[in-house]
């Protein structure tokens, strides 16, 4: 038998994203944003409020990226969630992380967090179904450390996933199927 449950964020998982950019000194700006997702194969889709630091930002700039958050670093990427840059400073180093100029955007990348996209920022769009920030992926970096035979091994990224049913974060690491080929055996 089902059972209702209230109407929220209902889609599991949803993705953690750390959305960086900088600010107007040229210090770190990271936001934690759950709800984002990528549009079409170079187009990332981030749903952000204009009153978001990091929407302000990433219209000034002009860029920003987007690094998956892993398990290993939980806490700064509630963190980035929980604490807004409108209000606190420093962020990046108060959750003990660093960063670097990413190599096509002027935008920084988050050293700890093992896989980036680098954005050029399109357009924000806001109307009755939902607002948001738009872009265009121009490269994607990954650290070694996820890349054994030089290849992305996604399970050693180590990424998490919110729950928007118990605002919980899971570990996304095991492979279970092929895709584009286990339906084909049915």
């Amino acid at each position: 038998m089902r059972k209702k449950l209230d109407i929220t964020e209902g889609i599991f998982p949803m993705p953690v994203l750390m959305v960086a950019t900088y600010n107007e000194d040229g210090s770190v700006n990271v936001m934690n944003a759950a709800w984002g997702t990528m549009q079409a194969r170079d187009t990332v889709v981030l749903n952000l409020t204009e009153t978001h630091k990091t929407v302000k930002n990433i219209k000034e700039r002009g860029a920003f990226t987007v690094s998956i958050a892993d398990a290993n670093h939980v806490a700064a990427a509630d963190y980035f969630g929980v604490v807004s840059g409108n209000s606190i400073e420093n962020k990046l180093e108060k959750a003990g992380l660093t960063a670097a100029k990413a190599e096509s955007v002027d935008a920084p990348v988050i050293n700890e967090f093992p896989l980036c996209l680098e954005c050029k920022y399109i357009e924000y769009q806001n109307n009755e179904y939902g607002c948001g920030v738009i872009g265009k992926v121009v490269n994607v970096t990954a650290d070694e450390s996820v890349m054994p035979n030089g290849k992305l091994d996604m399970s050693l990224v180590n990424a998490i996933a919110f729950d928007p049913y118990t605002h919980g974060y899971y570990k996304v690491t095991e492979r279970v199927g092929e895709a584009f080929h286990d339906g084909q055996n049915i």
